[in-house]
Order: structure tokens, then sequence, then C-alpha cells
């Protein structure tokens, strides 16, 4: 609809007018249609309406149109009167629609009847308007341009001159800020230097501990070779073998234990070098900062040396923040500060450590002594119950080859009567013709025979889980003898040889080295 309209190329002065003076209040329809609401402003009488805002102009082409009769307005072509027409003229004359009567007639039949007109009465007044409109607009807008540009010449001087301090300012801060820092790494660099000092002893003192370990440890190694000489189940992970077990982890972690105390008493040292060199070079870099910072806070507009150097606000060589940078020097005290209670924790900690290991050493090699005297006293007992179980089981096989005889002998016994029972069932097979009978004798001798034979066959099975008895009493006796074997040489490895290599306790000097 808006290529039809005749101002369509003034949206801003509408829409700014319209501010100012509501169309309502106006009178007339806006030049440029509004973005939400009705297009065209409702007039009054009218008696159709179509898609066009200006219905009376021609058009091109042809459209679609919407005609819409209102029963008190018909529209009909009795409502156009004819004109007048000269005698001699050959065409009709022109038809115009009755003005008079206010009444307009389809869009198309007026853009064919009427003169073509190219503004209505409300697109004048709108153009009017709008031209006022913009008017106003370009006079309130320049004398807002002029107004601001006071404000901004006034506010530019102040922000640069406000810029100024508050770059002096943070300048004061950051040079007490340096001030402080570097007073703080002087003073933790100073006590860290006084704290670096007799760690050769403290070496010293973990390798004559490492050294005392080994014989224990070698002690400990050859029980356990010793008692792998036992045999069979004897080979049994007992708390003699726990205890040693234990022992040896106990006495190689205290070993690593001093060993790593030695390393790290090492490792102490270059850490605590490490961080007085960086404390160093920390209070170096910032005492040529203050140098520079003080040099900057002092300038001013009117200093020697000051000059244009462009584009400088955008090259940024700065590989910290303030939070980074006083969490550096923080970092650099605090390491320091650590490496200071390290080192104090290791002087007075060394000789508690060795102390403690030998302590341990003497616990666990008491440990293992009891566990091997219990473990004798034990090993003795279950001897002594082998033993007995062995006359015992040696009795039962004497008793289970006599019942092993008794069992043969029975089954032998059963085998007459079967013959007789099978003879008489084989002599009556041989009656003739209706004697052959099944009377009640064959019935009993049926009987009979099975009844033997259930019996041979569970005397049979008896004599077979009775020697199956026999066999395993053999075997249990076997195993009895081998146990009580390898009891004696377990007894007589713990005893003999594994008490005899710990009767002293080979570190003399438990406490101070």
């Amino acid at each position: 609809m808006a290529g039809h309209d005749g101002n369509e190329g003034l949206p801003s002065q509408s829409v700014m007018y319209s501010q100012l003076q509501p169309w309502s209040q106006a009178g007339a329809p806006p030049c440029m249609e509004p973005i939400s609401g009705s297009t065209v402003p409702s007039r009054v009488a009218a008696s159709y309406a179509t898609t066009q805002r200006h219905p009376w102009r021609p058009k091109m082409a042809f459209e679609m149109i919407e005609v819409k009769h209102m029963p008190e307005q018909p529209v009909t072509n009795q409502m156009t009167q004819p004109c007048f027409v000269p005698q001699g003229m050959k065409t009709e004359g022109m038809i115009f629609p009755n003005l008079v009567t206010g009444f307009e007639r389809n869009p198309q039949h007026a853009a064919r009847a009427a003169l073509y007109t190219r503004y209505t009465n409300n697109e004048w007044q709108n153009n009017n308007l709008s031209i006022y409109g913009e008017s106003d607009t370009n006079r309130n807008m320049s004398e807002r341009m002029r107004n601001d540009a006071v404000r901004l010449m006034r506010e530019t001087d102040e922000t640069a001159s406000m810029g100024q301090r508050d770059a002096g300012r943070r300048l004061g801060e950051r040079i007490t800020d340096l001030t402080f820092w570097r007073n703080e790494l002087n003073a933790e660099l100073e006590k860290l230097i006084s704290e670096m000092s007799d760690i050769n002893d403290l070496q010293r003192q973990c390798s004559k501990a490492m050294l005392d370990l080994e014989i224990p440890l070698h002690i400990a190694q050859e029980c356990l070779f010793h008692r792998e000489g036992r045999q069979g189940m004897e080979l049994v992970h007992d708390i003699v073998e726990k205890a040693l077990l234990l022992e040896i982890n106990h006495l190689r972690n205290s070993r690593d234990r001093l060993s790593g105390l030695h390393e790290k008493i090492a490792k102490q040292a270059i850490d605590c070098r490490g961080a007085q060199h960086l404390l160093e070079i920390d209070v170096t870099q910032k005492e040529s900062t203050m140098g520079i910072d003080s040099m900057c806070h002092r300038l001013n507009n009117y200093s020697r040396g000051i000059t244009y150097y462009g584009g400088i606000e955008k090259y940024d060589p700065t590989v910290s923040t303030q939070d980074s940078w006083a969490l550096a020097s923080s970092e650099h005290v605090k390491r320091s500060q650590a490496e200071r209670a390290k080192l104090s924790q290791l002087r007075s900690d060394s000789q508690n450590v060795v102390n403690a290991v030998a302590a341990s050493v003497w616990d666990f090699w008491n440990n293992t002594n009891n566990a091997l005297d219990r473990r004798a006293q034990e090993m003795a007992g279950a001897k002594s119950r082998v033993q007995m179980h062995l006359q015992k089981v040696q009795q039962e096989l004497f008793d289970m080859e006599k019942h092993l005889f008794l069992l043969q002998k029975a089954i032998q016994d059963k085998s007459n009567p079967l013959k007789v029972a099978q003879t008489r069932l084989e002599a009556r097979s041989h009656r003739e013709g209706m004697e052959l009978c099944k009377d009640t004798a064959h019935d009993r001798l049926v009987m009979e025979v099975q009844d033997l034979q259930n019996t041979v066959d569970v005397l049979h099975h008896k004599l077979q889980e009775a020697e199956a008895t026999h066999q395993s009493l053999l075997k249990t006796r076997c195993m009895l003898e081998e146990d009580l074997r390898n009891k004696v040489n377990a007894l007589f490895i713990d005893r003999e040889k594994c008490m005899s290599l710990r009767r002293s306790f080979p570190i003399t000097n438990l406490i101070k080295y």
C-alpha cells in the first residue's frame, strides 16, 4: 500500500511530528503508515472499502478489489447525470460523479469517469504538517547539538585533569606497595641466610643410622631362608613368618625413611639456595621499578622530556596484573618461610627420627623372638598330638583288617544256600504238562534266591566300603608319619637355626649417634 503513497519518502518527519501533535488531534491522516494499527483512518459515511488508500486514482493494471454495498447508500449508475452534448458531436459526453451528494463510486468506475487528480486535501495537509514538524525538529536538534558541544568541552577538560590526578595518585600508591614488599623481601632474605647452617651434621647422623640397620635386616632375611627348608604342610604362613616379614618390611621402610631424610636434607639445602636466589632477584627488580615509578610520579604538564609516543597505549608489554604481581612477591616470601620452616624442622626432628627408628627396630626384634618361642611351643604340642593320632590309627588298622576277614567269610557262607535254592528251581522246571504250576513253593524259591542274591550284594558293597576305609586308614597313617617328620624338621629349624641367630640384638647404641 505504501507504493501508491505520494509522500512515502518522509518517514522520520511524520513520526517525529506525531510526538508533538498526534494525528488524531490534527484531523488528517499521516503521510506514512504506522507500524501497527489501522493503516487508513476511518472515514465517515464511507459506502465501500478497498485495499487502496486513494481509490479514485487510476491503475495501470487490473486489481482485485472488494466492494461492500451498504443498504442506505446503494451504488448505481443512475446517480450520475449526463453532461450537455452539442449538436454534431459523434462522441458521447463525459460522465462525472455526483459531487453534490457526497457519495463515491466504485474505484474502477471513478478512475474511468473522473478527472485525473494528483493529491487530495488530506495529503496536502499532511505535507504541511510534515514540513512544520521537520523544521521544529531540525531547530531543536541544532540547539541540542550546540549545548552538547559546550558540555562536552567542559567535560573533556575536567576528565583530562581528573585522569592525570588519578594516575598520579595511583603511582603514589604503587610506590607505597613497592616499598612495603621490598622491605618484606629484605627481611625474609636475612632470616633465610641466618637459618642455612649445620646441614652436614644432619647428613652424617642419617648415614650412620642407615649403616646400623643392615645387620638386623641380614639376620631377619637369613631366618626366612632357613624357614624355607621346612617341608610339606609345615610351610605355613604362621605368626613367625608374619613377624619376620613385618620386621624386614619395617627395616626396609626405616632404611628408606632414613635415606629419604638424608636426601631431603640435601635437597633442602638446594631449595633454600633457590629461595634465596628468587628473593635477591625480586629485591633487585623492585628497587629498579621504584626508581622508574618515582620519576613517573614527578612528571607534570610542564616537565622537560615529555613527548608523543604514537600508539603506545596499544602496546601492552605487561606480563602480570596487580593481583598476580602481589601474589608473586607473596609466594616468594611464603616459599622462603616454608623453606626455613622445613630446615628448622629437619634440625629438630632428625634426632627424633633416628631414635624412633632404633626403638621400632628393637620392638620388631622382640616381637619376632616372642613369635618364634610361641611357634616352637605350638609345634611341640602339635607333634605330641600327631604321635597320639598315629597310635590310634595303627590300632584302627588292626581292627579293620579283622573286620575285612569276617565280611569275606560271611559272603562265602551264603554260597551253599544259594546253590540249594537254584538247584530246586532247576529241578522243578522239568515237570510235564499241567504240572508246571506256579505254586507257592515256586514263588517261595524265587523269593529265596532273590533274597540271597540281595544279601550277597549288600555284603559285597559293605566289603568294598571296608576296603576303601582300610586304604584311607593306610593313607592317613602315611600322612601322619610324614607330618610328624615335617614337624620335627620345622621345630629343629625354629629352635636351633633361627633362635641361635637372634639371641643378641646387633645394635648396641640405640639412642644417640
